[in-house]
């Protein structure tokens, strides 16, 4: 029976669950045999997706017709725990990577920011140089000349794009950072397990302003719209405040079965959030009434969805995808394969990362027609 009044009590329980959630997302030793195994979404760039694969290396593959290349394997060394001996594997990578010019930028669950070169995939620097960080769960943004990453130290970083020097590090969260930061109009916000959302100083990383309280822990990344940031939390229910201090425009009325994860979509005004429960909640994103009932997908949802030319593509973890149009679900394909990774699209096309094989499956956003897939394994 949870006891109401014992914070800390209710604190463990809570990381444990999130633990048990997301199947070895902090090292389990003999439970698993290996480090965490990343479930990195993509990004398209000229012609080329780039995500990190479950061996912990960067991946480039054409979108014209799936050839890929890769860089060298990223390693670790893992302590073991519950009585296993000391043993080597790849980093896991579980945030999208980002690019601009000539660099592509990935974080890993070592601690460490990666520069690779776009076209070689040769390392160009790494941060920090020597030493590691807490694990970096999310992905990295670039802006205004710097990259952009909070981590599960609850700090937020700003590197120089070409370098990967420091800039500046923000403390402005309790717990850990496990979302993707967003940059809009100068301004960074990022979600924390502490309950809040943060609007950090792109420039000088100053804090703004912080959120009230929540009901739960935020590991979604949020979503900037019309001066107003939505985010799901761990207490079931999506928020909506303003950007430009944080106060609260509206909490939904409705509260969903299990946690948010994914990162909500808007269109047409309207707020399409997918939770755990395999519903996708679907709001006004003025008010934050809820305009039909929550639509059924039948299997969790932790990945971020994305919209394709009016229509909202969207994966269950048991290996559906579904296009939401017109608040109607229609199933794409059925992969078969576990999806946790987020979506990416370009060109009509959506991009698909599966976990057991660690395929990347090229589907026509329209049709659902398989147009290619490949592994993302360099043997």
């Amino acid at each position: 029976m949870w006891v109401k009044h014992n914070k800390i009590l209710l604190s463990k329980i809570l990381l444990l669950l999130v633990i048990l959630l997301v199947g070895g997302l902090t090292i389990s030793g003999c439970i698993r045999g290996l480090q965490p195994i990343g479930w990195s979404g993509g990004v398209v760039a000229d012609g080329t997706l780039f995500l990190g694969s479950i061996e912990g290396r960067l991946v480039a593959v054409s979108t014209s017709d799936g050839t890929r290349q890769w860089s060298d394997q990223i390693t670790t060394t893992s302590s073991g725990g519950f009585g296993c001996a000391p043993s080597s594997a790849g980093v896991a990578m579980y945030g999208t990577p980002a690019v601009a010019g000539d660099l592509v930028y990935i974080g890993g669950y070592n601690g460490k920011i990666y520069a690779f070169d776009s076209s070689s995939l040769q390392k160009r620097w790494v941060y920090p140089p020597e030493g590691n960080l807490q694990p970096i769960v999310g992905g990295p943004v670039v802006a205004l000349g710097k990259v952009y990453f909070g981590g599960s130290d609850g700090k937020v970083y700003a590197l120089k794009a070409d370098t990967g020097v420091k800039v500046w590090e923000s403390s402005p969260a309790g717990d850990k950072i496990w979302s993707t930061p967003v940059i809009d109009d100068g301004t960074v916000y990022i979600s924390s397990f502490d309950k809040k959302l943060y609007a950090l100083d792109a420039t000088t990383g100053k804090k703004k302003w912080e959120t009230a309280e929540v009901g739960g822990a935020i590991a979604t990344t949020p979503l900037v719209y019309n001066n107003t940031v939505y985010f799901g939390s761990f207490d079931r229910y999506l928020y909506a405040v303003d950007a430009t201090d944080g106060s609260l425009k509206w909490k939904s009325e409705v509260e969903a079965g299990k946690w948010f994860w994914a990162k909500p979509v808007i269109y047409n005004n309207t707020v399409y959030a997918p939770s755990l429960d395999g519903k996708v909640y679907v709001l006004d994103a003025e008010s934050g009434h809820e305009l039909i009932d929550a639509i059924d997908l039948g299997s969790p949802v932790s990945s971020s969805p994305v919209l394709v030319d009016g229509s909202i593509i969207i994966a269950s973890e048991e290996g559906k995808v579904y296009s939401i149009e017109n608040n109607q679900k229609r199933e794409l394909k059925n992969l078969g394969e576990k999806i946790n990774a987020p979506l990416g699209a370009s060109n009509g096309v959506v991009y698909v990362h599966t976990q057991e094989d660690d395929t990347l499956y090229a589907l026509n956003a329209q049709t659902g027609v398989e147009l290619w897939d490949i592994s993302l394994s360099s043997k």
